[in-house]
């Protein structure tokens, strides 16, 4: 396998593989599968669970990894094109990725999105722009429009959950924050959850449409798994008979790139955090996931994150586990 970048990218069947190999190796580790490989790890944004959680899962198969940000780098990186670099910055990331990858067996990149064009960032312009620069086995560890690490992780804990894909009805919804935050997580987990096979309802305010062209993506991935989605600013009705609520926030699709127009459009919205109250229409077992991390009180209240309807940190935990799949199946293991 020589990328992990999106889960289009692979069928079903794969994805099944994909999490049975994860649940076999928590039950039987093999600390020797991927014994002498080395993980490039390349972050052009913050993390902690996607650092702690690839570095654990390296470590779990008996491999390696290092880590490069912009901040670690005594010299400083450059990331901006065809600019003259008499500034603070010494080094250019066009040297500084294909050196970073030439040093591993394979190389995780995360790269948020610019959101200064919403058509600049779905064509994933910065981060295929790296892709150029590399001939070694990639992981997409977030860009602008992708988490598919997140996917795989979300996509096991529905598994684990037994909740079902065809006839599993699976809530997205927006949540109050006080900054504008990229698109990755909600467009990517709409789609995983689609692909799926699940009814899904993205429940957001106007102004906090999802991009037209990867609704249709999941569009067309719901019906081929038997599924649908659809979108509702009626918050009951999204939740009848509901087996999940996913929250997140995310910038608004209205004014992309414009933070004072996006700051007015959700100022009045702070009543978009998640509480019990909003489950009244929900089956009594729905649960709530989020892929943390989560603003307690503001995305979601302390009662519902820490009760018995959360599973943010199994859902957390799923990470190492399905990206130590992934590692194996691209590192080689046996």
């Amino acid at each position: 396998m020589k990328a992990f970048n999106d889960l289009a990218d692979f069928s079903n069947e794969e994805i099944a593989a994909f999490i049975a190999l994860a649940n076999r190796l928590d039950a039987h580790p093999e600390p020797e599968a991927l014994r002498g490989k080395v993980l490039s790890l390349l972050f052009l944004s913050p993390s902690l669970r996607t650092l702690a959680s690839f570095q654990a899962a390296m470590t779990r198969l008996g491999g390696g990894s290092f880590v490069i940000s912009p901040d670690m780098s005594i010299h400083g990186l450059e990331t901006r094109p065809g600019i003259v670099m008499d500034g603070a910055a010494a080094e250019h990331i066009r040297e500084a990725v294909p050196v970073i990858a030439s040093y591993g067996d394979a190389i995780g990149i995360r790269a948020f999105a610019e959101r200064k064009s919403l058509e600049h960032d779905m064509a994933e312009v910065e981060f295929n722009a790296m892709l150029d620069l590399i001939d070694t086995p990639y992981i997409n560890m977030e860009s602008a429009m992708g988490h598919p690490c997140q996917n795989l992780a979300d996509w096991k804990t529905l598994d684990d959950l037994d909740i079902p894909a065809n006839g599993g009805k699976f809530v997205l919804s927006w949540a109050y924050h006080p900054k504008a935050l990229p698109l990755a997580v909600p467009t990517s987990t709409l789609y995983m959850a689609a692909k799926r096979g699940m009814d899904v309802t993205v429940l957001r305010p106007e102004g906090f449409q999802l991009p037209t062209p990867l609704m249709r993506k999941a569009i067309f991935a719901a019906e081929e798994n038997g599924g649908s989605v659809r979108e509702t600013d009626d918050r009951k009705e999204a939740m009848e008979g509901a087996h999940v609520i996913y929250a997140k926030s995310w910038s608004s699709t209205a004014h992309y790139g414009d933070k004072l127009g996006d700051h007015d459009l959700r100022e009045n919205l702070i009543d978009w955090c998640v509480d019990e109250p909003w489950f009244e229409s929900a089956r009594d077992d729905c649960r709530f996931m989020h892929c943390l991390p989560v603003r307690r009180g503001v995305v979601v209240s302390e009662p519902v994150l820490d009760g018995p309807r959360s599973v943010v940190i199994p859902e957390a935990r799923n990470r190492m586990l399905a990206q130590m799949a992934v590692l194996h199946q691209m590192l080689g293991g046996s």
